[in-house]
């Protein structure tokens, strides 16, 4: 499976693109960062954003987008920023009928350190590990891009096979789907 991760945010938008399968080693295909300017207008920081993705969506051609979710922060502004590009994230993969995923902080961290309360150094040089590198992609931006990617090659690979197989049993047992329901 090859899932693009990408790390939302308005100056740098990280993107990493990860090659594997459960219990099989991982590989980079390639990481960056999306960059805009801070004194450019919001609409044109977003168009930037969207082009910068819809790039890299041509360059790797993931099966799957694994975006960080966006969660509470004391900075309304950051947040919102975060949030404005992370739809953006999300409008350009399912334009192209890709599946996308949010995962939260603390999963991504947990899954690739082992730790949720891990901290973006730990989180480097964890990726940096996983995917044979001599050191952790910089920006962390760029690093979290590519955590993204391996949490959800460890954890959405297992969280899609199990939909299917509810799918699979719902299809096999109609009957079931009607359970408490009145025709």
């Amino acid at each position: 499976m090859r899932v693009l991760g990408i790390d939302p945010g308005l100056t740098r938008c990280g993107v990493g693109v990860v090659d594997g399968s459960v219990g099989r080693p991982l590989s980079l295909v390639d990481v960056g960062v999306v960059r805009t300017a801070a004194d450019l207008p919001i609409e044109q920081r977003l168009c930037l954003i969207a082009t910068g993705l819809e790039e890299w969506l041509d360059a790797t051609s993931p099966d799957a987008v694994a975006v960080e979710r966006v969660f509470s922060q004391h900075n309304v502004k950051t947040v919102m920023g975060t949030a404005q590009a992370s739809g953006i994230a999300l409008l350009v993969a399912a334009r192209r009928g890709l599946p996308v995923t949010l995962h939260t902080p603390s999963e991504v961290k947990a899954s690739v350190t082992g730790s949720g309360r891990a901290d973006k150094a730990q989180v480097g040089a964890m990726v940096a590990r996983l995917l044979r590198l001599g050191e952790a992609p910089k920006p962390a931006d760029a690093a979290d891009s590519l955590a993204l990617a391996i949490c959800h090659i460890w954890r959405g690979g297992a969280a899609s096979r199990i939909e299917a197989a509810v799918a699979a049993q719902a299809a096999a047992h109609p009957s079931a789907q009607t359970v408490g329901v009145r025709r």
